[in-house]
């Protein structure tokens, strides 16, 4: 327990060294970083990303959040580039070569390689002096003063810096294509974040009953509905127009207030006014008004006209929350 507090300083302190460099980067983005986003927009081929040792790891990151937005994307390891990989790329397409100092051997065997290929070449490095930033089309400097490690030789803070270079060009990438909330639903259609692109209201209400009284509907019977149905409400509704909802809550408040609750009808005890959402909206924008106004069920409307109810239970049952 002693060595808590110093564990924490070095968390703290790995913290502010990564934060740091990336304020120093800032001012290094230049021209060159346009150019290389233009130059890949303009690509009808795949991005290319090449790295080696942990920058290799980065660059198959990059390439998923690429490939995820709209910019298709492939890895090709600097190693296995020279013996048969070389192969992957096509005429025309951009490569990314991801490399700290610029200098290993792999990248000096690579870099003519590429050059004679007539691919444009972007380097993302930290030496602007290196053998890769001296061949390249393009140089986005990456430069830290140190790493994170008080060796200075794991690769931490420079790679953390590749990634948000990465990061960078991703997004830009992104906003250029204008690629929207319909995108992302089609590259994305598994899990919760597929589920909170595509799921619509619609497509829980189907499931689920559709428990409706009438104003005039004595309290016994809005109690069995409500039972029977098992979704805690059931809307007040006069020619499929909602005019109230019964919830739980409100049972409960009439018990406490009143002792005979035998000539009471849904209008008595109804609230007012009740949170609605159409069919058509996504699922998880009812996620949203229910926990904005503390409530466990919405009623879902078509045209104004009561078609259901969505529960907090079944967006719990589809992972959105």
């Amino acid at each position: 327990m002693n060595s808590t507090p110093k564990i924490l300083e070095s968390a703290v302190r790995t913290f502010q060294i990564e934060r740091d460099a990336l304020d120093a980067i800032i001012p290094l983005l230049n021209t060159a970083f346009e150019k290389a986003v233009q130059t890949i927009l303009q690509s009808t081929g795949r991005v290319v990303i090449t790295g080696i040792g942990k920058s290799a790891i980065i660059a198959n990151k990059i390439v998923a959040t690429m490939n995820s937005t709209g910019t298709p994307a492939i890895f090709m390891h600097a190693a296995d580039a020279i013996h048969g990989d070389l192969g992957t790329i096509q005429n025309g397409d951009p490569v990314i070569c991801i490399s700290k100092s610029g200098n290993t051997p792999e990248i000096k065997v690579l870099v003519p390689l590429l050059k004679r290929g007539q691919n444009p070449l972007i380097a993302i490095t930290g030496n602007t002096d290196s053998f890769l930033a001296q061949h390249a089309d393009f140089v986005l400097n990456t430069y830290v003063a140190k790493e994170a490690c008080p060796n200075n030789l794991a690769p931490t803070t420079s790679t953390t810096a590749q990634l948000v270079m990465g990061d960078a060009i991703a997004i830009c990438l992104l906003e250029l294509k204008e690629f929207g909330f319909k995108d992302f639903a089609q590259y994305h259609p598994g899990g919760a974040l597929g589920k909170k692109l595509y799921l619509r209201v619609s497509d829980l209400v189907k499931n689920n009953a559709t428990p409706m009284v009438t104003p005039q509907t004595k309290v016994k019977e809005v109690i069995m509905e409500i039972s029977k149905k098992l979704l805690g409400a059931a809307a007040v509704v006069e020619g499929n127009t909602i005019v109230g909802v019964v919830t739980d809550g409100d049972i409960r408040r009439m018990l406490n207030k009143h002792d005979n609750i035998a000539a009471l009808c849904a209008k008595d005890i109804m609230s007012h006014s009740p949170k609605t959402i159409s069919q058509e909206a996504m699922a998880v924008e009812a996620l949203k008004i229910m926990q904005e106004n503390h409530i466990t069920q919405l009623l879902a409307v078509h045209e104004n006209k009561y078609v259901g109810i969505v529960h907090l239970h079944n967006l719990i049952q589809e992972g959105l929350l």
